[in-house]
Parts: C-alpha cells; structure tokens; sequence
C-alpha cells in the first residue's frame, strides 16, 4: 500500500509542475533574476548597505580587492543562476495560485520571504552569532527583491 500511495503521490506532483510550467512565461523569470542582480548590486553598494554589511561581515577593502583580482565571474553566474531558480519557483507558486496582478504577486513574495526566507535564514543570529543588523540587511534585500520579481511575474505572465 505505501508504494502506491507513492505513485499516486509523485503523479500528482508531476502533473502541478506541468501545469505550472506550462503557465510560466520564461522571459519574465529571467528579466525578473536580473532585476534581483541589479538590485544586489544596489542594495549592497557603498551609497546603500554596503559598508555597514562589510563591517557586520569582517569583510574589509583588502579583502574586496583580493577577491577582484582573483576574479569573481563565477561568483557573478552563481548568483545570477541563484536568482534564475528563485523566479523560476516563485513564478511555479504564482501560476499555481492564479494571481495575476501586482498585489497578489506581491503578497505571494511576501509569504514565501516570511515562510521560507526569515525564518530559514533566523539561524544564522540563533547558532552564528551573527548580528540582528546583518540579518536585517540581508532580509530585507530578499524581502525587496522577492517582492519585486513576485510582481513583475503576476503581471507578466
């Protein structure tokens, strides 16, 4: 019995993914990793959060330079693939909810921040030692960015 409660399980599963995917409009995911990306670049400058995140971080400008010089391409397509898979699953839950307007795409973001991300990414003050500051910063940029891609793709779509 439980191996065809499994069957019927993984064909359910399979069949939400289709018909999701089948809803999802690709060019709209990757605008919307690029916009994640860009917004990085922002958030993370020194005219935003940058600086404060390099000192939360123990991160100093020797540091930055080092890292240049080695080159951070491959960190660069790891984030933007990184951000790719973040559309690409937020676009899966928009589509199989059915909203396609601004708020609804927003507040789809914002569960899946609050669901996933904060409470997730609360360890690291809990068992690092990381400070409250740095985990403000750094969810508060996947607040932003989740709610912008969850609106460009409801809207989008």
């Amino acid at each position: 019995m439980p191996q065809r409660l499994y069957i019927i399980e993984s064909k359910i599963l399979s069949e939400v993914i289709f018909v999701s995917l089948a809803g999802i409009n690709f060019i709209a995911v990757l605008f919307a990793a690029a916009l994640s990306v860009a917004l990085g670049a922002l958030w993370y400058s020194p005219a935003f959060f940058g600086k404060a995140w390099m000192r939360l971080t123990g991160i100093n400008h020797k540091d930055l330079e080092k890292a240049k010089k080695k080159g951070m391409g491959k960190n660069y397509i790891a984030g933007f693939l990184a951000a790719i898979v973040t559309s690409l699953v937020l676009s899966i839950f928009i589509v199989y909810v059915g909203v396609w307007n601004l708020s609804g795409g927003a507040m789809i973001a914002i569960l899946v921040w609050m669901g996933f991300v904060a409470t997730n990414s609360l360890g690291m003050i809990l068992w690092e030692n990381k400070s409250v500051k740095l985990y403000l910063i750094n969810n508060g940029f996947q607040l932003v960015s989740l709610v912008l891609m969850g609106a460009l793709l409801a809207v989008w779509a």
